[in-house]
This record gives C-alpha cells, structure tokens and sequence, in this order.
C-alpha cells in the first residue's frame, strides 16, 4: 500500500515537472513482427530500456535535449538522432530495424528470437497483460520431456493420475485444452481433457498454462487453460532426423506376454453390419463365420528395446516483398511396459478381506504423429496460416491375475485390452489490417476425434484344491468380448477486432462459435461355456476350446448383447461474444477488464434400462467478467491480480440417467438429467521478480476457489450393488500456495524448484452411501513439488553440453472414495528421480541419454481399517533407459 501510495505522489510530481517519457514499438522491417530484447538508450545519459515480447519499450528522463539509438545483434543499428517531444509530455517513436547475417567465431547467426527458447518464453511471461507460466522444446529437451504431458506436468500445482489431469487439486472437468488456441475435444469419454501424450515434442513450439481467465477464451475452466502451440514458421531452412532406443529395465529381453491383436496401426473392429445384426441372425451368422478374426489365446515372445523415430524439415521463400514458410514433421514410437508381482486387494468395514488378486501386467504402446504448416506473411505484416495436425497413440494390455473373490473361490483371470485414440485436426488463421492501430483476427478449426476399444477379452478359470483349473461358469459374463467406439467431430470458429490506442493500450471485441457431435456404441458378445468341459493346462492357450469348430457345432454358443443403452448421441453449440480492454492507468498500473456472454446449449439423446427414448438438455445463458491488474512495482518485478466467474458444465455420460458402463469391468454410471452447471469465482494474487540479466526468477502465488454447486460423483445402491452418479453438491472450496524458483548458482550450473500447498473440501448431498459429509476433492494431493538441477557448458569449437536431474513428489491422494463406512483408498506419496544428458558434438550431430525413475518407486495405495493403514493395491514402474542420436542439416 505504502509502495502505491508513493507512486501516486510520484506520479503527481511527474506532471507538475518537466519529465519526459519516450514510448514506441520497435518492429522487424520487412516481417513487421515485433523484435524482443533491442537495446534503447539515450545518449549521454545512463536511460535505457529493452523491449518487451511485443516490442515495447519506454524511457523516463528529465533531459530537455538528447539523442537516442536503438541497437540489436540481431538489426543494423539507428545511429543516435534528436529527439523532438510531444507538448503532451509522453513522446512516441516508433522504429523498425533491418535484418543483419553476422559471421561471428564461424557461427552463422540470423535473424529473430525463437518461440520456443527459455528467454523468449521468460520474456513473454514477464511482459503477459495476465498471468501466465510456460515452457518450450528447449526446456523441453534440456529436462528430456517427450510431448506435451511430461512438459506440463512440470509447471507448479499440476499433475497427472490415471491419465486425469489435476491443477490446483481441481480435477480433469475444471480444465480446457486447446491446440494454437482453439479448444480440442477429447477422444476419451470419461475424460473432459484430451490424452496429452498425443502431442509429441517434435511438434510442438511450446505450451502455455494460464490458471487465471481471460475473456477472450471460452469460460469452462477454472483449473487451468493449457494452449499447446504447433511449430508453424521455420525462420531458416532446416532438416532433423532423430532416432532413439532404450527400454524398461527388467522388461528388455525377458518374456513378454501380448493377445492375438490383428494390428497395432488399425482400429481393429468388426464391421458396422455384424454389429448391427440383430442377436438371432448374429447367432446364426457366427456359426459359419469367424467374424472376431481373433482369439482368446496369448503368445509369448522376448521384449525388444524400445524405439523411436522423429523427422522434421522446414523452408522459407521469399515471394516478392512477402514470405511463404512451411514446416513438416512426422514421429512413431513403439514401447513396452511391465508390471510384475502386484497385487490388488479390498476389504469391508469390519476389516474382513473381500478379496485379493496378484498379478503381472504386460502393455506395448503404439504412437504416430503428423503436423505439416504453411505460413504466409505479406509486406504489410498480415498473415495466413494453415496447421494439419494428426494423432494416434495404441495401447494394447495383457494381465494375468490370480486370487479369490468375495465368495472365497480361487479364480485365475486372463484379460486383453486394445485401446486406440486418433486425432485429425485443420485450422486456418489470419491476420489483417484493417486501419491504422486496428487489426482483424480470425481462427477457425475442423477437428475429429475417434476412440476405439475393440475386443476387450476374458477369460475366467476356477482353481481347485488339487491346483486343476475349470472354466468359471458362474454366469456368462464371465468369459467375454467387448466392442466400443466413440466418433466426436467439433467445428470452431473466431473473429475479433482489436483497437490500439496511446502507449500499449487497446479495446479487443470478438466472437466465438463452437459446435460439436458425438456418437457412442459398444457391443458385447456372451460366451455360455454350459456345455463345455476341458482340461486345462495351459491358461495361455485356450483356442483348444474358445473356437470356431466348437462354435459351428453348437458345443459353445455366444451371445450377441447391444441393447439400446448401450449408445448414445450428444451434441453441444456455444455461441459467444466478448468485450475487452488492456489500459495503462499509469505507466506502472495496467488493468486488464473484460466480459464474455456464452449462450450454451447441450443435450444427449439416450435410451432408458426399458428401451425407451429420451432426451437430457441442458441450457444456459451466462455473462462471465474478468479483471486483470498488473503493477510493476519496479522494471523487472510486479505484483498481479485475478479476479474471474466461470463455469463448469457437466459431460454428455453425466447428463444420460441410464446406467451405463463405458466397458468390461469398470465402474457401474448412471448419468443424471437434473444436473445443472457449476459456477465458479476465483481470486488470484501473485509476486513476480525477474532477473534482468540471466533467466532467473522467483514468483509465489497465493489463491482462492469459491465452488457453488460443483458437479461430484456420488455412490448409491442399485439392486445390491454401489452405482456411480453425479449430483450437483451445495457448494465446495480450493485454496493454496504456489511457489516457483529458478536461479543460476554459477555461470553454467542452474536450479530450478517449484511447488505448492493446496487445500481443497467439498460439502456431498444427502442420499450418497460413501462414508463422509465432506472430504477432499478425489484425486487432490495436497502438496506437490518439481526441483532440477541443470549443468551446461559451452566450448568455443561449438560443442556443448548439458546434464539434468530432475525430481517430482506427489502428496497422497485419494484414489477411491469410501462407501458404506469404509474409508477413502488413498495414494500414497510418490517420488520420481531422473537424469538427462544431452551433448551436441557440432552444428549436425547432437546425442542423448535419458535415465526415468532411478528411485523404481512403488505405487502404494492404502485404506485405514480400524485405525492402521492396510495395503490395497501396489506395483512398481520400474526404470527406463533411452539412448539417442539426430542429424542436423
């Protein structure tokens, strides 16, 4: 307060005095693109300023007369000149450099600042009229982070469970993703957040989290908003080949246990005309023909190392005054993980043992990728560019278990899964001005998103007490074949008009369109084993008995079941529009206010347990304000404010009250058509210090979540058994400590630390069977942490290099909420520790190693059971080595 107090004292002896200010932009001459990092000094004085991610700079002086020049390393310097003040007391000068080729040590140097490096991305944090944290493929490569998950998951307060995204302890529906800015759906059905794995690093330029909301982005997230940026310009010519190998430790070389898959670069399902037969012309049909294709059988083979290839290229023409620049990349990993000698186990209230399976899990990992962009940038500064991006990430999993069940009968389970998730994305953007200070933005986006779960199998067997194995026949679910798929297409569509008046300041107003369909089925085909009596020998090889000439003779029958419950069709539309402003109310004191109207509409077209036909809708019409305050409290540090309302709305399975199982084996859901949005008011306070002359900084964040009527899973008893459902809550609250370090120890030795403490509760509605009133948002740690520890050196022959270790510890969790007064299962904490080196011999040649998870740190989960914690669940993921090379050309 003191501190505001003076600079409005300040600021008032300012105007009264003979104090100048000189502001202006300086920009590249022939691209028009802002240039960061120019020095501005004025002559014969000790004023400077460096210009900002936009190019902005500004001076304060009490000179009456003196000269001032503009130098880069980068652009032909303007030699000193005489300044000529405006009567307004605030002079702007604008400039605009050209480019310069410098040959400095037999280094070719060119050009502008990249994207992607530390300093740019510190230098557009710093400078961000909201707050922001990032990271690029520089860090990236340094930290050895593969794609877009392992780079976020270092950024403060985020993590990842189960493939759900967790920020702020707020879970995967509090969040929004979005590729170059416009939002992406998700290919998965459980999850709001698509799989961000999918996104390798060899496209990727960099990725941007805000946890505080902007007007200008669509409303449903209040964890965090994570914009991944495509690599699209290539500013020189360039080739990359990169190729690693490596593998588990443990797992290379040794047995590796895979189902009869037809193949890991195809959906493999049947055809939609099998899955439409009705199940007496499927019975006769199966008879005659091997519609499957496959077995029940599992083969062994020897793990093979891991491997992956990468390729990228990029060229730029001049066409006249205007530039065309593309860019290609293509990626394909194969892997393999173990998991060996777990177990997984439950108990009631009473501490009795319901019970208990070990087992050995065996998953191969299958991920190709594709970007390809074209940008064009005419003499005036407009742009058009064009992004395809394609993905597709296959997960094929065997597990082998064996145990006893609630009945106390010894079982030995032989399960397969398939899964694949794909995604084909076009956007097309522009830039144009239209006047002088007004410049029209425009995006635009087709994207289509596809899951496939097809041929999920099992088989159960009975163990006796002489250890001879039977088919189990308790019912006919049992031994089984689950087909799933998901198609999901969404169009997105933005335009806004963006005023620039005085120093910095600006009025943006826009709209948004957002459209999308989603169409769900799944199949499942009942093995009746009545008539079927083997011996067994051999759980791996069941074809003695599962197949086709037992099938055509009637000896064993399937069951062909695809009631109407078990699709759905959904379908959303967002029409927006927004209004925003960025003001200097002083030269210290920006304010950033805005509000966004959103006029939503959602429904999903379902089928009750009695066949009957029904439609969810929900719709809303929402106004969600923003404002943004940032005071510089001196040139390289600030103090920001956030204070926002957004909204979380429900997913299309949420909204549907059948009960509904997105595939074998997983949780009972019974959706809810009473559901309505949750709203949520955020504040956020955060210290920012930079250093002016390195890449260190320090920040800490202090926030607070106001949840009213947030959306949570409940438990309720269906028919004997518990059913997951949603319900509306009376109201819930997150709040927490974030703190982020980075600092250079000596010239070429950094650390670098980020962590948080977070708090989060939720009051639960009556009719709930789980054991508490009111608990912990499930998947919330309460604390997690990043440190590294980064050496670099750099000869003057060109070579350099550059080791990394790195840390992460997540607090316990709750992974299950207890039910029927059981307790919680809880996550204990869990550390990782990796190294990462990596050493470029020369202009073409760099290579890598990477070494993942040296502490093999076991996965422990725990529910307390009078009092003392018991074990429920563990497995290890064992340690990863990687080795790699690229060619630069």
């Amino acid at each position: 307060m003191n501190k505001l107090i003076l600079t409005i004292l300040s600021m008032m002896l300012y105007l009264t005095s003979d104090a100048q200010v000189i502001q202006g932009v300086i920009t590249d001459k022939s691209t028009k693109k802002p240039i960061v990092g120019a020095f501005v000094i004025l002559s014969e004085s000790s004023e400077y300023a460096i210009s900002g991610v936009n190019g902005e700079y500004e001076i304060k002086h009490t000179n009456k007369d003196c000269l001032i020049e503009v130098s880069h390393v980068n652009y032909e310097a303007i030699e000193p000149a005489n300044v000529k003040f405006s009567t307004t007391k605030i002079t702007v000068i604008n400039f605009e450099l050209e480019q310069v080729v410098t040959v400095m040590q037999e280094v070719l140097v060119v050009g502008r600042a990249q994207p992607e490096t530390i300093t740019a991305l510190k230098n557009e944090r710093k400078n961000s009229n909201v707050a922001i944290e990032n990271i690029g493929t520089q860090e990236m490569a340094i930290k050895g982070l593969s794609n877009a998950e392992d780079g976020v998951k270092k950024i403060t307060s985020v993590s990842l469970n189960d493939g759900q995204l967790f920020v702020r302890g707020l879970g995967d529906r509090y969040s929004l993703t979005t590729l170059n800015g416009l939002p992406i759906a998700s290919p998965n059905p459980d999850n709001k957040i698509i799989p961000l794995d999918i996104f390798p690093s060899s496209t990727i330029s960099n990725i941007t989290v805000s946890k505080v909301y902007q007007v200008g982005t669509f409303a449903d997230y209040s964890g965090a908003h994570i914009n991944i940026d495509t690599r699209k310009e290539t500013g020189k010519d360039f080739f990359k080949l990169s190729l690693s190998s490596g593998g588990q430790k443990g797992a290379m070389f040794n047995s590796f246990y895979k189902s009869d898959t037809k193949s890991m670069f195809s959906s493999n399902n049947i055809p939609t005309p099998i899955l439409d037969m009705q199940p007496t012309e499927f019975s006769n049909h199966i008879k005659t023909n091997d519609v499957f294709g496959t077995d029940f059988s599992i083969k062994e083979s020897t793990t093979m190392p891991d491997f992956s290839t990468s390729v990228a290229g990029g060229k730029t023409w001049n066409i006249g005054e205007d530039k065309l620049s593309v860019l290609a990349s293509a990626s394909i990993s194969n892997s393999y993980e173990n998991k060996l000698n777990s177990y997984t186990a439950s108990y009631n209230a009473q501490g009795v043992q319901l019970n208990n399976f070990d087992y050995d899990s065996y998953t191969q990992e299958l991920k190709i990728a594709a970007l390809a962009s074209a940008s064009y940038y005419f003499s005036n500064g407009d742009l058009i560019n064009y992004v395809f991006f394609y993905a597709r990430n296959a997960s094929d999993n065997y597990k082998i278990r064996e145990g006893f069940d609630s009945e106390g009968v010894n079982l030995v389970g032989s399960n397969s899964v398939f899964h694949s998730y794909a995604l084909l994305n076009n956007q097309m953007s522009g830039v144009h001005t239209v006047a002088d200070r007004l410049k029209l933005r425009w995006n635009t986006s087709y994207g289509q998103t596809q899951s496939d779960e097809p041929d999920r199998r099992q088989v159960m067997y009975r163990k006796g007490e002489d250890g001879k194995l039977n088919l189990f026949k308790l019912n006919q679910q049992e031994t089984m074949r689950y087909f799933g798929n998901l198609s999901e297409d969404e169009i997105v569509g933005e335009i806004d008009l963006k005023y620039e008046f005085g120093f910095k300041n600006s009025v943006r107003l826009g709209g948004a369109y957002k459209n999308k369909k989603r169409d769900y089925r799944s199949t499942r085909f009942y093995y009746n084993l009545k008539q079927l009596n083997p011996v067994i020998t051999d759980v791996f090889n069941p074809d003695s008995f599962l197949n086709q000439d037992n099938i055509s003779n009637g000896t064993l029958t399937i069951m062909k079941d695809s009631q109407p419950n078990s699709s759905y069709f959904a379908g959303s539309s967002i029409i927006a529009g927004f209004a925003e402003v960025d003001f200097y109310i002083t030269s210290d004191l920006l304010l950033n206010a805005g509000v966004r109207y959103e006029k939503s509409e959602q429904w999903v077209r379902y089928w009750t347990d009695a066949s009957m036909e029904e439609t969810a809708n929900l719709d809303s019409d929402d106004f969600f304000p923003a404002i943004n305050i940032k005071y510089d409290l001196h040139k390289h540090s600030s103090l920001r404010l956030a204070l926002s309302k957004t909204v979380t709305r429900p997913s299309f399975i949420e909204m549907a009250p059948f009960q509904y199982k997105e595939s074998y084996g997983s949780a009972e859901i019974r959706g809810n058509d009473n559901l309505q949005n949750g709203y949520n008011y955020n504040i956020d306070l955060r210290y920012e210090l930079y250093d002016a002359d390195s890449n260190d900084m320090f920040s800490i964040t202090g926030y607070y979540k106001y949840l009213s009527t947030p959306i949570e899973s409940i438990q309720e008893m269906s028919g004997g058994s518990v059913i997951n459902s949603f319900r509306n809550a009376d109201n819930g609250a997150a709040m927490g400590v974030e703190l982020e370090v980075r600092k250079s120890i000596l010239p070429n030795l950094g650390v670098g630390f980020n962590g948080a403490y977070m708090y989060t509760n939720v009051i639960l509605p009556d009719g709930g069977v789980y054991t508490d009133s009111q608990r912990a948002l499930q998947g919330a740690s309460p604390y997690l942490l990043n440190a590294d520890v980064t050496y670099m050196y750099k000869s003057k022959k060109g070579s350099n290099l550059s080791l990394s270790l790195l840390y992460n510890f997540q607090g316990p969790r709750i992974e299950t909420v207890g039910i029927s007064g059981m307790n919680n299962i809880i996550q204990e904490s869990f550390h990782t520790l990796d190294f990462v080196t990596n050493y470029k011999l020369n202009k073409n040649w760099s290579f890598n190693l990477q070494l993942e998870n040296l502490l093999n740190s076991q996965a422990l989960f725990t529910q307390e059971v009078d009092g003392n914690p018991i074990s429920v669940e563990n497995y290890y993921d064992g340690m990863k080595i990687k080795i790699g090379v690229s060619f630069n050309l």
